[in-house]
């Protein structure tokens, strides 16, 4: 079982930074791609960064410029540095792990419970 814990969403007005955080927790389980979703009201829930264990980075081109993912493989933790934030980053975030266990093979995509960010004009 994965237990994913995400930290640091709240209010912040436009041009103001927040910085999410995930820790991701498994017994015997290790984590390929890491990342960070959305879901504005009435919208489709969007990628906004992912991570490989490897260190590479992959963007929405809208926060291209102004949010950093970043990742700490000894705690399974997984970051996401949101500057020069605007009224429209404003939705739940979800972060979301590849998880899988050494010898025997994938076990999916799992979600945090989300964390809301709310950027005021």
């Amino acid at each position: 079982q994965v237990q994913l814990v995400e930290s640091g969403g709240g209010l912040v007005q436009a041009g103001g930074s927040l910085r999410l955080s995930c820790a991701a927790s498994g017994r015997m389980i290790s984590f390929n791609a890491m990342g960070w979703y959305r879901q504005a009201p009435g919208k489709q829930r969007e990628l906004v960064a992912t991570i490989t264990s490897g260190g590479s980075t992959n963007y929405a081109d809208s926060v291209k410029g102004r949010f950093t993912i970043s990742r700490d493989n000894a705690k399974n933790a997984v970051n996401l540095q949101m500057n020069s934030l605007k009224p429209e980053d404003t939705a739940v975030y979800y972060c979301n792990v590849d998880a899988y266990i050494r010898g025997l093979g994938s076990l999916g995509d799992y979600w945090g419970q989300g964390t809301q960010v709310t950027v005021s004009s």
